[in-house]
């Protein structure tokens, strides 16, 4: 059996490590374009800030690695221009000697992954702009602050990356502005995102929202009022789609999300093809609809669903429930499930409860979380929550999720046997008065 992958990060590896645990005969061979693989790109604002320093850290495996103890090829600067399933045949172009060739498989996994968008603002090419997702952006970024040392810098879009690139240019001392088309934080309520705003603020950094760009300078960026935000670099953090050109060429269906469809398997339409990663379409454990969340956890999870898969095995996609966590400075923002808004685009009647806690007694130096949940009211099943705080968010939004996951109810909370000792939880957790108070608005 002959498996090739195309993509060598998180989903490709975990595919490829999957199938050689199951399968010690397997030839497996993964290509991938870039130089670097199985690179760790949650930890990379943490690596420009200096926050660690051991590059080494973020790509702790090699073609060598996969090599010596798994068997398997990893060719990297190998970029697959075309997948022809009628021959069950791809055409690879070795990007250093510019020759092609062709490669044959039994089963092929797709994991391309996905690319950032790039707004199409006037000067967007300019030198001093970047994006950041992969290990080439990372380079390009930090050789520039040691080289040109940057003063100022913008941030355009209000995402996961740009509120943690806002923290890492002003560890380094650069005055930052942050930019937003519309409110910050978009898949956060309002009442929650305010507290964020709030903090970037008291942290040095300048919000601006509701703001159009106009064009990128030298100078900076230009506003659709025509003011200049003075900045020596502009990071473009606007999203991303899912890299999908390669499979929609070989008439590989996509969702309707634009991501590539699959089965609860990793299968695409085509028999011997699957797909995994960034690249594909999920599902929402709640409205069972489909969606798009690129997170790095789901896509070594569908990774090793599709080795799993591909080599008999049993396992299955569950869903997401867009489940995520980041820090803001010593901020902790979560959020998983459904938000107020979108369970009742849903058609949900929902029951909200937004209340504030302390994550373990103040003689302990707790201090307050802020913790908003939403459930149905006929039912009192939990269909989201957003937590913001200092210290517990990560334990708490874990709580939810478990709860969510097993389609527990609002009383739940009250009776879940959480862990308390002073130094981690007061007596009653919050989670127990976020129940009471979800309780209390169900029997109105």
């Amino acid at each position: 059996m002959r498996i090739l992958i195309i993509g060598a990060v998180a989903a490709g590896t975990s595919a490829a490590t999957e199938i050689r645990r199951r399968n010690r005969h397997a030839e497996i061979v993964i290509y991938e374009k870039d130089n670097s693989i199985s690179y760790a790109s949650c930890g990379m604002p943490y690596f420009i800030s200096n926050e660690f320093t051991d590059f080494e850290a973020l790509v702790p495996r090699d073609s060598d690695f996969f090599k010596q103890k798994h068997r398997i090829d990893v060719l990297v600067a190998h970029e697959v221009l075309t997948i022809t399933p009628e021959k069950n045949s791809i055409l690879v172009k070795n990007i250093e000697t510019e020759e092609t060739f062709e490669d044959t498989y039994d089963y092929l996994i797709i994991a391309t992954g996905a690319v950032s968008e790039k707004p199409p603002i006037q000067g967007n090419d300019n030198k001093n702009i970047f994006l950041f997702r992969n290990m080439e952006h990372l380079n390009k970024i930090k050789s520039f602050i040691d080289n040109e040392k940057p003063q100022t810098a913008a941030i355009i879009g209000t995402g996961l990356v740009g509120l943690e690139m806002c923290e890492s240019f002003r560890k380094l001392g650069i005055k930052t502005t942050l930019i937003a088309r519309s409110s910050i934080a978009k898949s956060l309520e309002n009442d929650m995102t305010i507290l964020i705003e709030e903090h970037l603020k008291e942290h040095g950094v300048l919000v601006l929202k509701n703001t159009a760009t106009q064009e990128i300078t030298d100078q900076g960026v230009v506003l659709g009022d025509g003011s200049l935000i003075q900045a020596d670099m502009v990071l473009l953090a606007t999203g991303i789609r899912p890299n999908v050109q390669l499979a929609q060429a070989a008439g590989i269906e996509l969702g309707s999300t634009g991501a590539i469809m699959v089965d609860s398997k990793m299968k695409t339409n085509i028999d011997n093809i699957y797909a995994c990663g960034d690249c594909i379409e999920h599902f929402h454990m709640v409205t069972g609809k489909p969606v798009y969340r690129a997170l790095g956890s789901t896509a070594n999870k569908t990774g090793v669903i599709a080795g799993n898969s591909i080599t008999n095995g049993q396992e299955t996609f569950k869903g997401v429930l867009g489940t995520g966590i980041f820090r803001v400075f010593d901020l902790t923002v979560a959020q998983t499930g459904l938000s107020e808004k979108e369970a009742i685009d849903n058609g949900y009647d929902v029951v909200v409860a937004l209340d504030k806690k302390p994550n373990k007694p103040e003689y302990m130096g707790g201090k307050d979380m802020v913790i908003k949940t939403v459930a149905e009211k006929s039912s009192g099943r939990l269909l989201g929550a957003q937590i913001i705080g200092y210290e517990g968010v990560d334990k708490r939004i874990d709580v939810i999720v478990t709860a969510i996951s097993l389609k527990a109810k609002a009383e739940d909370l009250i009776h879940f046997d959480l862990a308390y000792a002073p130094p981690f939880s007061t007596p009653r957790d919050p989670l127990y008065y976020t129940g009471i108070k979800l309780m209390n608005e169900i029997m109105k």
